[in-house]
């Protein structure tokens, strides 16, 4: 398992395999087609710490084979070889200017007049000039060798997903942390009967509408009406309300980004099995630049308020004494693969187009440069002792980690209020998106679901630590850590603060009451919903 601990990578499973197991699906290449036809020059340039892929390729390569990131096991060990080819071809490039200079130097010391009655000083002139010449066409070529290595390196290095965290279990399971409102022996759980769905008390309510939709827009879309409609709202306001109290800035951002942004956030076009992810907008012919002219950069629908929120800082530098910067923004969110049609995808749990509150934040680095330690002086006669500097690190250290556990006691207030059953998942490498070191997720128990392969247990929230990973692809610095002056890269952490669709259909099927007919709206929600308990069918 490939770690990210302190100043320090760690490897704590390192096993080169020369084949990655049968159970790990193959990764589609056309994630490294990604960006081959040339970055936007709009985009801001990646800068990704390639010495420390080449200084640990069986690390990275390890990482990969866990992450299920099969097709870039071994780009490591290709960034190894590109970069040692490229340093032959730099000592070629640098024997060569010596020749050019020594040709230069020859003629800068000859003397023109007797050049001119010299026959042998004249030939000698023309076959100067002829080397010279052949020179700068080898220097030409080696130089354009040489930016193709490098083009390759920084394109393989850009798509290797980032380290796992010691705390990230390896395998293909979760661990179980906790769970937030144990049932009463009343409520449904996963082991109770199958409930009534959210789709028929929906129908019966009069509340979703999945056909209608079908005709408008095609399956993995639908309709909010009536109630549904008011409570996607209260949900919204709800949680922005918990995160508002708590000193989280609300922003409202785009729905449309660069696939460039997108695409240094770790969203990619497909997954690893090759399906459809991310909506690319077609750009009409007409609206094409003239023959000459750079196009215009791809856009994209985006599929979480996370990226767009990244990209509010992308190539700026941002102040030590600044961070923690917590954001929290609603967004329509937009998801290409809708999953295949059963019950465990069934009404809104999988959809394409849903209303989402996000949770992001920048937070001071784990650790300093490694030109910079900070001192632990100690005595062999008394304990160890931390300078200021290091408190301050330590402090540092916290950050990120504090933020990550912030999201967490905000998701989990917001669903304990809300009265659903749920765990808590310490989320396994196999499951972690490219820009995650670390992943816990929260699953609500959905009734309905009790027979399918989750056993009726059903994701609502994710929160992730990304380290460097994003800042790094968006060019977002850190200045004042440290007192060395030198630029860092800012951590990034996200978290769902409520993702509508999946939580009202939690609310939907857990709130039914058998006997009335109706839907019970928690407290919480009510202030939004006109003061009312119960949610009923229209006469």
């Amino acid at each position: 398992m490939a770690v990210l601990h302190g100043s320090k990578y760690i490897c704590h499973s390192y096993r080169l395999k020369s084949k990655a197991s049968k159970n790990i699906r193959p990764f589609t290449t056309s994630i490294l087609r990604l960006n081959d036809a040339g970055r936007s020059s709009i985009a801001p340039k990646p800068i990704i710490d390639i010495k420390h892929i080449r200084q640990n390729p069986g690390l990275y390569s390890q990482n990969c084979i866990d992450r299920n990131y099969a097709a870039q096991s071994q780009s490591s060990f290709e960034i190894l070889d590109l970069f040692q080819r490229r340093q032959n071809l730099s000592q070629q490039t640098r024997t060569l200017r010596e020749k050019s200079n020594a040709i230069q130097q020859t003629f800068s010391n000859k003397d023109p007049k007797a050049e001119e009655s010299n026959t042998q000083i004249t030939k000698d002139k023309q076959s100067l000039l002829q080397e010279a010449r052949e020179i700068k066409a080898e220097l030409q070529k080696l130089t354009n060798e040489e930016d193709t290595l490098s083009a390759r390196i920084d394109q393989l290095a850009f798509h290797l997903p980032n380290l796992s965290s010691d705390k990230t279990p390896i395998g293909p399971e979760p661990e179980v942390v906790t769970f937030i409102n144990p049932p009463s022996p009343s409520s449904p759980t996963p082991e109770g009967p199958p409930r009534r769905s959210h789709t028929e008390i929906g129908a019966e309510l009069d509340l979703l509408d999945f056909t209608s939709a079908g005709v408008t827009s095609g399956w993995g879309w639908y309709y909010l009406i009536n109630d549904a409609a008011l409570l996607e709202q209260a949900l919204i306001q709800y949680a922005l309300s918990v995160a508002s109290e708590r000193g989280w800035t609300v922003v409202s951002p785009p729905s449309i980004v660069y696939a460039h942004i997108a695409s240094a956030c770790g969203f990619q076009p497909r997954d690893q099995n090759g399906e459809q992810q991310i909506y690319s907008l077609h750009q009409p012919s007409s609206s094409a630049p003239s023959t000459g002219q750079q196009s215009k950069p791809e856009l994209s629908l985006s599929g979480t308020a996370e990226i767009a929120l990244a990209g509010m800082k992308a190539g700026q530098t941002l102040n030590a004494a600044d961070l923690p910067l917590r954001y929290i923004g609603i967004s329509r969110c937009y998801r290409a693969e809708a999953g295949a049609r059963g019950l465990d995808t069934k009404g809104l749990y999988r959809v394409h187009e849903f209303s989402k509150v996000e949770l992001f934040a920048w937070t001071l680095p784990d650790r300093l440069p490694d030109d910079n330690p900070l001192p632990i002086a100690t005595s062999s006669s008394s304990p160890s002792f931390r300078t200021s500097s290091s408190l301050q690190h330590q402090q540092q250290q916290q950050q990120q980690q504090q933020i990550f556990n912030e999201m967490l006691d905000i998701q989990t207030h917001i669903l304990r209020s809300l009265g659903l059953h749920c765990r808590v998942l310490e989320m396994p490498a196999s499951d972690l998106g490219a820009s995650a070191t670390r992943k816990r997720d929260i699953e609500a128990c959905f009734p309905s679901r009790r027979e399918t392969r989750n056993q009726g247990w059903g994701e609502v929230t994710s929160t992730s630590m990304c380290s460097d990973y994003q800042t790094r692809r968006l060019a977002t610095r850190l200045r004042g850590t440290g007192g060395s002056g030198k630029l860092e890269f800012p951590f990034t952490v996200n978290g769902t603060a409520m993702a509508v669709p999946r939580v009202l259909a939690a609310l939907l099927e857990n709130g039914w009451d058998e006997d009335r007919r109706v839907v019970v709206i928690p407290e919480v929600l009510r202030p939004w919903m006109g003061g009312r308990e119960v949610v009923c069918k229209k006469i």
